[in-house]
């Protein structure tokens, strides 16, 4: 008998009602009730209190799970889905160590070697330009950098957050937010190597020591009390995690310094200079999953675009999954790749042929799919004219 080791009120807090059905991707996308998160606990339940096996096909659909939490917000009760299939995971993945294939485990290993990322990241950008990788297939970008110039600290007010995956692939973002951010006369501060990867995704597959391991790493590249600014919705939200997760004073005190860069911009916005050359647009907006459903800052994107960008969109299925899930898209592309057909209908509906998106699972997901995705700090950069070349 496997105990998931649930909380027993969280799990009782389901009524059933279903209003979360309608905002569950993986429920619009198949139609089935386990696939749903009121069916998803009923599942749970039945393995924690009744004993039955977590057998393969309870593993299949918890792992099926995008773990979006958008019907957290749906949900009247407050239940917190998210503790429940992250418990869950976490749990089956400790006595079915096979639930997470050897090749993810080695690929989600590299990403806390910052040095190895950088190398294997370089051997895909060669294998790209030889045209034997294919990008769409691995959501990865168009044209991965072979170098990337170094970012270059300029004070002690605040730190940027760098992160792994974002900082080999897309370090020409992070140059356009740390611009952004210094034009309101502030000095930013980047963390050494050991700040590396957050856990997130880690996290995500139920590798939870691997992720404890990667907190507490990355914790102590960010000493003082500065706030910590993030650019990747998901790394936000499991930055924001750290106190909860890890149970102790000093992740919490951590946690309460980590902020969106746009929600710190949001109130900063007297200190920006006005446009040099608004951005003409349509812009549509696509709210990420862990920027609006869990650190619930989406409206601070809306607040910063809105000076830069003539023309802002927002999208019709606001608050729904485009099916990235960090990394939901390469172990289950067929259900994400019908998520994500959805989101790219809403955004030809919407009239935009710009998609502004602050986390970059979400933007590399869409552009695999034939959508024009930059960070929204990028277009502000863009509007003032800024040298961002890092």
């Amino acid at each position: 008998m496997t105990t998931l080791g649930l909380d027993p009120d969280e799990l009782a807090g389901c009524v059933g009602c279903g209003l979360c059905l309608p905002h569950c991707p993986t429920y619009r996308v198949s139609g089935e009730e386990a696939a749903s998160p009121r069916g998803r606990i009923a599942l749970m339940r039945v393995v924690e209190q009744d004993g039955a096996p977590a057998d393969d096909a309870f593993a299949g659909f918890m792992d099926a799970c995008v773990q979006c939490r958008g019907c957290e917000a749906a949900c009247p009760s407050g239940v917190q889905f998210g503790h429940l299939i992250a418990g869950t995971r976490a749990s089956l993945t400790a006595v079915r160590p096979g639930s997470v294939p050897r090749w993810m485990r080695l690929a989600l290993r590299g990403l806390g070697h910052p040095r190895l990322l950088r190398a294997g990241s370089r051997a895909l950008a060669a294998g790209q330009r030889l045209g034997v990788v294919p990008s769409a297939r691995f959501g990865l970008p168009a044209k991965l950098p072979l170098r990337a110039r170094p970012l270059q600290p300029t004070g002690t007010d605040v730190w940027l957050f760098t992160g792994c995956v974002m900082d080999a692939w897309l370090r020409p973002t992070h140059a356009a937010v740390k611009a952004v951010v210094e034009q309101t006369g502030a000095g930013v501060a980047l963390p050494g190597g050991s700040a590396g990867c957050c856990g997130a995704l880690h996290e995500h597959a139920g590798l939870r020591p691997d992720a404890l391991a990667l907190a507490q790493r990355t914790m102590s590249a960010f000493p003082g009390d500065a706030p910590i600014l993030v650019d990747s919705a998901g790394c936000g939200a499991m930055l924001e995690s750290y106190g909860e997760l890890l149970g102790t004073p000093e992740a919490a005190r951590f946690s309460a310094r980590v902020l969106d860069v746009h929600e710190w911009l949001a109130e900063r916005l007297d200190r920006l200079p006005d446009p040099v050359a608004p951005v003409p647009g349509p812009v549509a907006i696509q709210d990420p999953c862990h920027l609006r459903h869990v650190q619930r800052a989406h409206v601070a994107v809306h607040t910063v675009l809105a000076r830069y960008v003539t023309d802002l969109r927002t999208l019709d299925d606001e608050g729904l999954c485009c099916g990235a899930g960090g990394a939901y898209a390469v172990v289950h592309p067929e259900t994400a790749a019908a998520i994500r057909e959805r989101k790219l209908a809403s955004i030809e509906r919407s009239g935009a042929d710009l998609v502004a998106s602050a986390n970059p699972g979400c933007a590399l997901h869409l552009a695999a799919g034939g959508a024009q995705v930059v960070h929204p700090l990028e277009l502000v950069a863009r509007a003032l004219a800024l040298d961002v070349r890092g």
